[in-house]
């Protein structure tokens, strides 16, 4: 299975290049009710490969503390098209912390799904089929456990 986690909500970066922009109060809280709603769900991921601006480096940092993985940065997701599926391919259960519209579109490249992932929001892939698509307010649900 691979998760695609969209950072959480970022500053404006006002004065910063966007590469440096930072997770508001908001989006450190989006971040960390994702990893907890994963493992909640029972989620074993084995790796996380992250965007190397910023916002995703922090997302997949805060994200992936309950299950203690080590954040891996992966150019391929900074910006631009890539495959979710070749990214992922070898690793189980995987991580990928990125930025839109790229997530949106590497869906619908691997499933012909279309959708859009919200700030902090997690969407699951396998087997060119999307297997879920969560929105921050239910993965914030599923952390606390409502």
């Amino acid at each position: 299975m691979i998760w695609l986690l969209r950072h959480g909500e970022a500053e404006d970066g006002a004065g910063k290049p966007d590469a440096e922009r930072a997770l508001t109060v908001k989006g450190r809280a989006q971040s960390r009710d994702a990893g907890a709603a994963l493992r909640a769900l029972g989620v074993e991921l084995e790796a996380c490969l992250s965007s190397p601006k910023a916002r995703a480096r922090d997302t997949a940092a805060l994200a992936c503390e309950p299950f203690g993985l080590e954040i891996e940065v992966a150019e391929r997701l900074r910006g631009g098209d890539f495959d979710p599926l070749e990214l992922g391919a070898g690793r189980g259960e995987v991580l990928l912390v990125g930025h839109e519209p790229d997530f949106s579109r590497a869906i619908a490249l691997a499933t012909g799904s279309r959708v859009k992932l919200k700030k902090g929001g997690v969407a699951a892939i396998d087997e060119h089929l999307l297997h879920a698509l969560l929105r921050p307010a239910d993965l914030s649900a599923i952390a606390d456990g409502s």
